[in-house]
């Protein structure tokens, strides 16, 4: 779990997943809080290995925290975030039985009456449709809050990756982890539960599209990732998101692309037929 200057939702998170039956162990990354997040994990869960990289490091902290763990298995979640009592066995189960398998794509259900997000039926419906030796139909992109993964797998490909810091850094693990013949499924009867906010995160928009333009020039065929650029520029005329967002897109593109590497046909055969499929 990464969080960051949200102490009172983090507690109440640990507190749902310390009642969990599979009783998991629990690793917090506190990405650089000023509000004493630290020092209440350290009081209140003294159970919870606690890891401090004293900085902001965004979704990587998922990558340290994951390091830190020496299970087969790691399940993500937010600090609004929690797992439904048995969704974790079940994880594990179908992880035991599927070796490709690297990452289910749970189902997510919303506030406190357990709203199906919408996301869900997407999931579901995936054009992909379901490879013979994984559990639920193949996907390449899911909620970070409601991942399990099998660590080996996610380490292997580098985690989430460094120059999208936050905002949906998903795809592009979804993408390395097909790159490397590890599937990713979506498994409708794995649950978590998501207690959101009910203003969304300040800059979210922007940082969701900065970074579909970074993984782009990252993964993404040149003329693709030229396209996807001149959509936001074109954009910028009359929105100022779109502004901030190119902006932050143009201070990032020279690591972008210093770690540009092409995804393999048969991977880019299956996102164009997910982009067709929208």
């Amino acid at each position: 779990m990464i969080t960051r200057n949200r102490r009172a939702s983090l507690l109440g998170t640990l507190r749902q997943l310390r009642e969990l039956p599979e009783r998991p162990p629990v690793v917090v990354v506190d990405n650089g809080s000023t509000d004493g997040t630290a020092d209440a994990v350290r009081r209140d869960f003294p159970q919870v290995r606690l890891v401090c990289p004293g900085r902001n490091l965004g979704a990587v902290g998922r990558t340290h925290g994951a390091a830190a763990l020496t299970t087969p298995y790691v399940a993500f979640s937010d600090d609004d975030s929690w797992w439904e009592p048995g969704a974790l066995r079940r994880a594990a189960d179908l992880l035991d039985a599927h070796p490709r398998l690297a990452l289910i794509a749970a189902a997510t259900r919303v506030g406190p009456h357990g709203l199906p997000d919408p996301l869900n039926d997407a999931l579901l419906n995936s054009p992909l449709g379901r490879d013979p030796d994984l559990p639920g139909p193949g996907v390449l992109g899911f909620l970070a809050c409601a991942a399990v993964l099998r660590r080996t797998a996610f380490l292997s490909v580098g985690g989430f990756h460094p120059v999208l810091h936050f905002g949906a850094e998903e795809t592009l693990l979804a993408l390395d982890l097909d790159a490397r013949h590890w599937g990713v499924a979506h498994c409708p009867d794995v649950i978590a539960r998501h207690h959101p906010d009910e203003q969304p995160r300040l800059g979210r928009t922007v940082r969701v599209r900065r970074n579909e333009v970074l993984t782009a020039w990252l993964r993404r065929p040149l003329r693709h990732a030229v396209g996807q650029t001149a959509r936001l520029m074109a954009d910028c005329r009359r929105d100022a998101e779109a502004r901030a967002a190119l902006r932050e897109a143009a201070q990032r593109l020279p690591a972008a692309l210093a770690r540009r590497r092409r995804l393999p046909p048969r991977v880019e055969r299956r996102v164009r037929l997910l982009e067709r499929g929208r």
